[in-house]
């Protein structure tokens, strides 16, 4: 992860803009159907299918993708909000690429439109993969490679898988909920500025099986800049496992957040639990937490003395799905 991206950021917001403009036209149902498969019955690619939907989109768009793995790089532009991407099953349907230039132009997938939503669909970046089982000797040259960018508000992803290796997930900002999904990798591989709750997913932190050389990694890289901004990576119950041992995360911000509520930690966790990376000695404004959690990991006594207690009843309270990122019950009017 690039601290250039801090700039890359600040200078999108301003291109985005509010979802507001679309907060009543995508309807409550998919209004058009699209599909891809390889075999011809439809777009053979979903970059072309994406391309096919018109601008200014403002009715649900479902594109749903058949079984295969789809080599390609996949951008939804800022000018198609409303659109569905929906695989047949997480083991099933893959979108996959192999690039590692940059954060911004290496991702499998890039969504920069408000209301867009992702069922069943496994995204993956195979850089590091590839090399380090070529060089497993080589484990310092791994490099940023980006499975999902996701920008827009409103996004949803159900029952999705994100494998890479080093910044697999790119939250970079606006309310995104990620439910039942299965996230891998090894470095800052869930960062961003996003303000996102992550229900019932699985955290699998592994280069163990590539590398002997990487000692441990950092599952989230969380960019919260003051203590006025809404943004934090919120975990509700899920696991965290995997191959290489892991700090729950590590400040990329000076008021990072991230909270686990409820959530099973596997004994790949570092006993300090949280690094404060480049804000060592100011971690006042930094909020990482964890609230019910268990399992082999799960043991606090050896924890960074700045780490935050909540109280389990308000932390539930400020941190539930409606409290934090549906005030305005924006997933309720997901169709199903």
């Amino acid at each position: 992860m690039s601290l250039v991206v801090i700039v890359a950021v600040a200078l999108l917001s301003s291109c985005i803009g509010s979802s507001a403009a679309f907060d009543s036209t995508c309807g409550n149902k998919p209004a058009r159907f699209i599909v891809v498969d390889q075999t011809g019955q439809g777009f053979q690619t979903v970059q072309s299918a994406i391309d096919s939907v018109p601008e200014q989109n403002y009715q649900w768009t479902k594109i749903k993708i058949s079984r295969g793995v789809y080599v390609e790089q996949v951008t939804i532009p800022y000018n198609k909000p409303c659109i569905i991407l929906e695989g047949e099953g997480q083991d099933l349907t893959e979108i996959s690429f192999n690039a590692h230039q940059a954060t911004d132009t290496s991702s499998t997938l890039t969504s920069y439109p408000p209301y867009t939503v992702f069922r069943r669909i496994t995204f993956t970046n195979t850089y590091n993969h590839i090399y380090l089982r070529l060089r497993p000797d080589l484990s310092s040259d791994i490099k940023q490679a980006v499975a999902v960018r996701v920008l827009g508000d409103k996004s949803a992803f159900f029952d999705c898988g994100f494998v890479g290796l080093q910044d697999t997930l790119w939250d970079v900002q606006g309310r995104h909920y990620f439910k039942n999904c299965y996230i891998e990798g090894a470095i800052d591989f869930i960062f961003g500025y996003g303000q996102s709750v992550y229900e019932d997913c699985r955290v699998n932190s592994t280069a163990g099986a590539l590398s002997s050389q990487l000692e441990y990694g950092y599952i989230t890289a969380q960019g919260r800049e003051n203590s006025a901004n809404p943004s934090g990576f919120v975990f509700l119950r899920g696991s965290v496992t995997g191959t290489t041992k892991a700090y729950l995360g590590r400040a990329y911000g000076p008021f990072s957040r991230v909270i686990f509520i409820g959530t099973t930690f596997g004994s790949i966790v570092m006993p300090q639990g949280w690094d404060s990376w480049s804000y060592q000695g100011h971690e006042r404004g930094i909020t990482y937490a964890e609230v019910d959690c268990h399992g082999s990991g799960a043991d606090t006594s050896r924890r960074v003395p700045w780490v935050e207690k909540f109280d389990a009843a308000d932390a539930k309270h400020l941190f539930s799905i409606n409290s934090f990122i549906n005030q305005d019950r924006w997933i309720d009017n997901i169709p199903s």
